[in-house]
Order: structure tokens, then C-alpha cells, then sequence
């Protein structure tokens, strides 16, 4: 045997997807180019609602290869994969979404690169069969982080990708109660293979990404990677402030030449303390979001808490409560 590749499939709500996904992960890996690695499939459900957990029960009777955790609520979407990733056995750990949005069959080729001596190999969307205009706003929000952040962002990169088991231990050190995988990647990543894909639709049932989700993926990432709000609202303080004793001046001049005949009125000054006041509660509301994710990390919470794992043996259960 060549050695261990291990797969993590996150879930939320996806009964309709887990045994589908398990039956097309196996196939694969009965595929010559595979044939000699042994594997484990894990899946850590973040308090699914729905049948998705018996499923995985059934799965795991069945194949002791395929592996459970079971978290006792919902996590969230970044701590509980980033989770995941660090309860796996393999040389090399797979991250793929449930919702056969990522496509199996770039399994063989991601061990390929890794065989290649790449620590890292990850899918790279070229073009998505989702919704047109969420592709265009995903494309907008990618390309303004990217202006803004100090560290390099990998664009339409959603996780999706081989890490090698260096860099497994390498999160294991971060203890970062908030982390955010797309930007630790690109951060503290090794030098890397990005092999560019189409992302498919969802096979089955419906996205759990809404609105909030999508706007606290992008706030993580804004917060944990630029600077640029912070400066943004000092700079634009000092040129509201400047541009206000300018127009405070012109008033004073314009009030002293035309004592009798100019009334300042109230338009002029209802309408300078909406907008002033529009500014500090933009600003007032980044700040917060700055401050959200310090306290998060001060408070240094557990990423997850498992309320059950199957077919995972006694060492590794130990080293999950050491951690």
C-alpha cells in the first residue's frame, strides 16, 4: 500500500446527497490510479435536521471505513470543516462539499499533483453552473479583497482541495478559535498546484448559503485579512472634517457680507447632520465588526463540541480530547 488518503465531507441537511457522494467516493477509489492507497471517508454533520444522520449511520455499518462525527449544534460553516480536517488519519486529506457541487472525479487528479511532492492542491472555479449574478457579485467580492488584503486571496477558491498531513499539523498550531481556511491557505499555505474546474449545480435539495451566511463569510474574511476599513474610516474622518471647516468658513464670510439680506436656514443643517451622522454609524458598525471577531478569538472558544463520532478507534478519539 502507497499509504492513507482521507476525504472530508461536511453536512448540513443533505439526506438526499450522503449516500450518493459515499457510493461515488468509493468507486473511486477502486479506480486503478487508486487502488492502492487505503482510504477513509469522514463526515462531520453539523446538527442536521433532517434523516442526513441515520443515513450516515447506515453508511458507517456498512463500511467501517466510512467515518461519522456528530456535532451537538450547529458550528457553523468554517469551524466545523476546519474542525473536521484535524480529526482525519490520512497522509493527505480531501475537503469536498456534499452537494456533488465539486466534482468526484478530481480525486485522482489532486493525488496526482500530490504525488508530484505539492503540499497543497486545490480546485480553482473558472466558471460555475450557479446563479449568474451570484458568480458576478462572488467575482466582484473576490476581486476587492484581493486590492485590499495584504495577503495574497486565491480567487473562486471555496476550500475545496488536497492538504497534505504538514499541513494538517500546521492548523492543528494556529488554535484559531475563528479561522477562516480560504485565507490560512493563502497565507500560510506551502507552494501550491490551483487546477481550475467548473463548479456543478447542486444535485439534490437546496443551498443552505442565504444572505447572512454570505455576508458573514465575507466580513471574516474582510476583518481577518485587510486594514483597510479602519483606515478607510480615519481617512475619510479627516476629510469630513476639513471639508466641514471649509463650508463652516464660507458660511461665517458669506453670513458677516449679507448680515440683513442670508438666513442660513434649517435644510442646510439637517442635511450636514444626517449625513454626518449616516458616516459615524457606517463606521461605528465596521469598528464592531473589527471588535466582533477580537472578542471571538479573546474568548478562545472551542471550534466544536461532539456530541457522538462512529468508527473511529480509541487513539484517535484521545487526541481529539486532548485538543
Amino acid at each position: 500500500m502507497k499509504g492513507k488518503i482521507s476525504i472530508l465531507v461536511p453536512t448540513y441537511n443533505e439526506e438526499e446527497n450522503v449516500i450518493p457522494l459515499a457510493e461515488a467516493v468509493v468507486g473511486i477509489f477502486k479506480q486503478e490510479i487508486l487502488a492502492e492507497y487505503q482510504y477513509e471517508l469522514v463526515f462531520i454533520d453539523n446538527a442536521s435536521n433532517d434523516d442526513t444522520r441515520n443515513r450516515l449511520r447506515t453508511l458507517c455499518e456498512k463500511d467501517p471505513n466510512i467515518k461519522a462525527i456528530f456535532n451537538a449544534k450547529n458550528f457553523g460553516q468554517f469551524n466545523s470543516p476546519y474542525y473536521g480536517l484535524q480529526q482525519t488519519t490520512g497522509d493527505c486529506v480531501i475537503l469536498l462539499c456534499a452537494d456533488f457541487q465539486d466534482p468526484v472525479e478530481m480525486i485522482p487528479q489532486f493525488v496526482k499533483e500530490w504525488e508530484q511532492g505539492y503540499k497543497i492542491v486545490i480546485g480553482k472555479k473558472t466558471t460555475s453552473k450557479e446563479n449568474k449574478l451570484m458568480y458576478f457579485l462572488r467575482s466582484v467580492y473576490y476581486k476587492l479583497i484581493k486590492k485590499m488584503s495584504e495577503v495574497e486571496q486565491i480567487e473562486h477558491f471555496t476550500g475545496f482541495g488536497l492538504y497534505d498531513r504538514e499541513f494538517i499539523e500546521v492548523l492543528r498550531k494556529l488554535n484559531d478559535p475563528t479561522p477562516f481556511l480560504r485565507g490560512i491557505v493563502a497565507e500560510l499555505g506551502w507552494k501550491r498546484k490551483e487546477i481550475p474546474y467548473e463548479q456543478q449545480r447542486r444535485r439534490y435539495g437546496k443551498t443552505k448559503n442565504n444572505f447572512y451566511k454570505l455576508y458573514d463569510a465575507a466580513m471574516l474574511s474582510f476583518t481577518s485579512y485587510t486594514k483597510i476599513g479602519l483606515r478607510l474610516a480615519s481617512f475619510m474622518g479627516f476629510i469630513i472634517a476639513g471639508i466641514s471647516f471649509l463650508i463652516a468658513i464660507f458660511y461665517v464670510i458669506i453670513k458677516l457680507v449679507l448680515w440683513e439680506n442670508y438666513n442660513m436656514g434649517m435644510a442646510t443643517i439637517a442635511v450636514g447632520l444626517f449625513f454626518l451622522g449616516a458616516v459615524q454609524l457606517i463606521f461605528i458598525g465596521l469598528l464592531g465588526e473589527y471588535i466582533l471577531s477580537m472578542n471571538q478569538r479573546i474568548m478562545n472558544r472551542p471550534l466544536v463540541i461532539e456530541e457522538e463520532r462512529i468508527n473511529f478507534d480509541e487513539t484517535v478519539q484521545k487526541n481529539a480530547d486532548e485538543r
